[in-house]
Order: C-alpha cells, then structure tokens, then sequence
C-alpha cells in the first residue's frame, strides 16, 4: 500500500508542478502581452516621445508666425519686402528688366 500511496503522492506533486507551471506562464504571458504589459508601455513610450516632437515642432511654428504678426505690425520695410518678392509690386518710376532664363544660358555658352 505504500507504493501504491507513494505513486498517488508522486501524481499529486506532478500535477501541481504542472499547474503551478501553467500560472507561472501565464502570468508571465499577461506581463508582456497584457494591456499594462511590457510591450503596451514601450508602445507607449515611443508614442510619448513621437508626441512630444510634434509638440516642439507646433511649438517653434507658432513662434514663428508670432513674430511674423509682430514684424506686420511693426515693421514697414518688411512689408515692402513682402509686396516686392510675393506680389511683384514697384515703387512709382522703377523701371524693372526681365531677362529669360534660356537669355542667360546663351550667354553663358557663349563664353566658354
């Protein structure tokens, strides 16, 4: 009857060693892959991190266009910039020459 009883014991302790595998497994299982697992919040770091690069980026435009409010504001030489270059406006009696560029290429044939 020992033996037999020893066989029972034995089955027992194996049977709980696989059960206690098994929760060891999935505990672990539910620590990496789980919602608040591992790999969520390296996920999320790296989402954290994307974000706040955008945020720097928003943050300088909007620095930029402050101070292009402010230089509208302010300042009259770069308005006549700005009707020069984006509007091609003169001022009364300039006289403006436009070359073409193939004019240019020409001449730089010419040359060589």
């Amino acid at each position: 009857m020992t033996a037999i009883r020893e066989q029972k014991d034995g089955k027992r302790k194996n049977l709980l060693t696989v059960c206690l595998l098994i929760a060891i497994a999935s505990m672990f299982a539910f620590a990496v892959f789980g919602n608040r697992g591992v790999l969520r919040i390296l996920q999320a770091e790296e989402q954290k991190h994307h974000l706040e690069e955008q945020l720097a980026d928003l943050q300088r435009q909007q620095d930029n266009l402050r101070d292009e409010i402010e230089r509208l504001r302010t300042d009259k030489n770069y308005w006549e910039h700005l009707a020069r270059t984006k509007l091609g406006m003169v001022r009364e009696g300039e006289l403006i020459y436009h070359i073409p560029d193939s004019e240019l290429e020409d001449h730089g044939q010419d040359k060589k």
